[in-house]
């Protein structure tokens, strides 16, 4: 008889989600059952939740096309590998694992060039297909599969995303000269994993750029050189005198106009902004502004399944500080959801099937 598996899914967009509990199928040939000890609750979990981002120009940008309900969210996913489907090798059951959670179609020009976030025909764990909310989740193929290591799953789980995340945009930033100043704005969660990883990424400690003075020592103890309140009349002006001249590296965590602003305005000529968050909003560029900085300005969104592999390498070897996390059961994912909501919850809330 097939073991049961609770999990908690999304049935209808901005409403609570619903638990269920239903017999484990069998996994198909190729297939990884892994049993999740670690389910990272992100922000970007919100919006898939509301169906939808807010643009600012009051539109919003439909997301329940992309997450058809029913769906179990989450995709910050670690745990043991408890099934394997027929034909699948290179792990074993009992190994201890991180889940590649965007996965592609397998056979486009991105799939096959380890670009997968960038396919147009998703298999997305967490949207298009069951994530983490959940006892347990089926992962297509094993090379999705990391080795999580020694690593504790309430630290190994948002490696898949917010680490990720953070990851891939600071490497669009190197390299960087010894002399450079960098700028992180926001200290949230995927904020503090850039803090984390910008010395080792780029060999500079970050300024932050965080409202939120409850955040800042989490920043400074994660590596940030100073904090500064980006809400500030003053602050863009002394950032600008004490870098002489502003920042070469901004990234952008959070992604609301007046954090975009912030980050542009505090660009050096030739500097580079990474546009990361997505709270919502919009603000006015002025396109001379950019060619006479010289600066370039791109988007980021998560990381490639190399890059996760390259982090987690990195990780296990004990050379990042860790996560602040906040451990919560799986019946906690509604109140986690409304906390993130009403930003109340610093760090990474990671639930614990």
């Amino acid at each position: 008889m097939r073991p049961l598996c609770r999990c908690f899914k999304l049935v209808r967009h901005g409403e609570p989600m619903v638990e269920s509990n239903e017999p484990l199928r069998e996994p198909a040939a190729g297939e990884v059952v892994v049993r999740i000890r670690g389910a990272g609750v992100c922000h970007s979990d919100v919006m898939l939740y509301d169906g939808f981002v807010d643009s600012g120009t009051g539109r919003k940008i439909d997301l329940s096309r992309g997450v058809a309900a029913p769906r179990v969210l989450g995709h910050e996913i670690a745990g043991e590998v408890a099934e394997l489907g027929a034909g699948v090798s290179g792990v074993a059951v009992g190994d201890r694992v991180v889940v590649y959670p965007w996965i592609g179609c397998g056979k486009c020009k991105f799939c096959t060039t380890d670009r997968e976030p960038l396919c147009s025909a998703p298999r997305n764990l967490g949207l298009q297909n069951d994530g983490g909310f959940s006892q347990y989740v089926f992962v297509p193929d094993a090379k999705y599969l990391v080795p999580a290591g020694d690593l504790p799953f309430d630290q190994a789980a948002p490696y898949a995303c917010s680490g990720l995340t953070a990851f891939g945009a600071l490497k669009k930033l190197a390299p960087m000269h010894p002399s450079d100043s960098v700028l992180i704005v926001g200290a949230g969660g995927v904020g503090l994993s850039g803090v984390r990883f910008a010395r080792h990424v780029l060999g500079i400690a970050p300024i932050v750029a965080e409202p939120d003075r409850s955040k800042w020592q989490l920043a400074i103890d994660a590596g940030a050189v100073e904090c500064i309140d980006s809400r500030d009349p003053a602050a863009l002006g002394a950032l600008m005198k004490s870098t002489k001249g502003g920042v070469a590296g901004a990234v952008d965590f959070v992604g609301t106009g007046e954090s975009f602003a912030f980050a542009f305005g505090a660009l050096a000529k030739g500097g580079k902004l990474v546009s990361v968050g997505l709270i919502g909003g919009s603000t006015p560029v002025t396109p001379a502004l950019i060619v006479f900085k010289s600066v370039t300005v791109t988007g980021s969104m998560v990381g490639t399944l190399g890059e996760l592999q390259e982090l987690l390498a990195i990780a296990r070897d004990g050379k990042l500080p860790p996560l602040p996390t906040t451990t919560m059961p799986l019946d906690a994912a509604n109140d986690v959801i409304g906390r993130l909501h009403a930003g109340k919850l610093a760090g990474r809330a990671v639930l614990q099937p």
